[in-house]
């Protein structure tokens, strides 16, 4: 059994070069939410270093709020958000010999696509009509995959490891208490629950169903890289084991 190790890269954040040999895929941010073309440069050049696989990862144009507030926008705003945004990693790549693979959206576009079916069904057509060959990135069972799905592009079921969970399968919201998980032992007990049980408890107590295909981890907490190192370790014992 397989399963893929992602992080949201190029974020800004110094511990890209430490998480990098530890996951299998990067989302890199596109310039919107945070980063630039430097960035970017730098990022694919450190993926194509540890053989990571390579994805954008668009946001809302917000770099003040890191794409962490949702905005209101109209169908061709978002598609043109993200055609726009794949198209710039996508030359980054081109230029250095990279492959992209993936899309990941990023923060509060990501979370409001979970579970509105019509803005993502507009991502999932904006993914299609750029690069019919990338992979979506979604939250498990939300509309983002299904979406994906019905329009015939690859996906993959994406759950995480330092966030906690609620009732209905969607992640905790940031502005609530208890909605990272900080322990390493917490996050590693929710890893292999997701990844040999194909579920998660959430905050309540209630078990709650999901496909976990892909793991997120995030690069901005205080031990990111022992966090990673630790991840990595216990996928590897699962998947030989």
């Amino acid at each position: 059994m397989y399963i893929d190790l992602n992080c949201d890269m190029g974020e800004g954040m110094a511990t890209d070069a430490g998480i990098m040999p530890y996951i299998s895929s990067a989302n890199i941010a596109c310039g919107y939410h945070a980063g630039d073309k430097a960035t970017m440069e730098r990022t694919v050049s450190l993926a194509l270093q540890h053989g990571v696989a390579i994805g954008a990862h668009p946001g809302f144009n917000d770099k003040a709020n890191f794409g962490r507030t949702e905005q209101q926008l109209a169908d061709q705003e978002v598609y043109d958000l993200i055609t726009t945004q794949i198209h710039s990693l996508q030359e980054v790549c081109r230029s250095l010999g990279a492959t992209l693979q993936h899309v990941k959206p990023h923060g509060a576009l990501y979370n409001m696509a979970a579970r509105d079916q019509q803005l993502s069904t507009t991502i999932a057509q904006a993914i299609r009509d750029t690069n019919p060959a990338l992979c979506l990135f979604g939250l498990s069972n939300s509309w983002l995959i299904k979406a994906a799905a019905e329009m015939g592009l690859k996906t993959a079921s994406e759950v995480f490891a330092d966030r906690t969970y609620q009732d209905d399968g969607s992640l905790t919201p940031r502005s609530k208490p208890n909605a990272l998980i900080e322990n390493e032992a917490d996050a590693l007990a929710q890893v292999i629950q997701m990844v040999t049980k194909q579920e998660v408890t959430a905050v309540s107590g209630k078990v709650v169903p999901l496909r976990a295909e892909t793991i997120c981890l995030h690069g901005d907490g205080a031990h990111a890289v022992t966090f990673a190192k630790a991840v990595h370790q216990t996928l590897q014992r699962i998947q030989h084991s």
